[in-house]
């Protein structure tokens, strides 16, 4: 296992390298065996600045001479930035209660919680109408969001609608049609 991985790594090594090293290093290629014993593995020295020894400056160095990306401020912001880091961050709303509400649930015997659907549907029917749309709201619009989103999702990885003006055409109506279902779903 481990030979193989060198073979591989050597050999993307030598694909990047000019045509005639490829065919030189083939012909005068150990053998796996060599390469799994660690007799033949290529080494890279280690290339340091003479001005200074310490390690954390040479870095620091280095990292003052990197390319900078541009920043998102000098682009303008388009509606799959939005949708795409709503559909993140709706992912985690409706998991992370989720995942709380399941912890709960199994460690509710043990702590003399009563979380069965009866007790927790008592308790939801005393609360006033507006505490249940509130609650009922915060969770249908990221569940109403996440689920027509990953459906758009879904046609992308079919090869459909995935040119600039259809992208932006259904990011709207994913957004439309979240907010109307969310308030159907609240209102119920």
């Amino acid at each position: 296992m481990i030979s193989q991985k060198v073979a591989q790594q050597s050999l993307r090594r030598l694909a990047v390298q000019q045509p005639y090293a490829m065919r030189w290093s083939l012909m005068n290629a150990a053998s796996p065996a060599a390469v799994a014993m660690g007799r033949n593995i290529q080494t890279r020295h280690n290339v340091t600045s003479t001005k200074t020894s310490d390690p954390t400056k040479i870095l620091a160095e280095q990292r003052l001479r990197r390319p900078v990306a541009p920043h998102l401020t000098i682009y303008r912001p388009q509606i799959t930035w939005y949708l795409s880091g709503l559909n993140r961050i709706t992912g985690l709303i409706l998991s992370g209660p989720l995942y709380l509400f399941a912890t709960a649930y199994l460690a509710s015997p043990l702590l003399g919680w009563h979380l069965e659907s009866a007790s927790i549907a008592a308790a939801f029917a005393t609360l006033p109408i507006v505490a249940k749309v509130g609650i009922k709201s915060f969770f249908a619009l990221p569940f109403t969001f996440h689920s027509l989103n990953g459906l758009r999702h879904l046609m992308w990885d079919t090869g459909r609608g995935i040119t600039n003006k259809q992208v932006i055409q259904t990011g709207w109506t994913v957004v439309g049609l979240s907010v109307a279902s969310a308030l159907f779903l609240a209102l119920l």
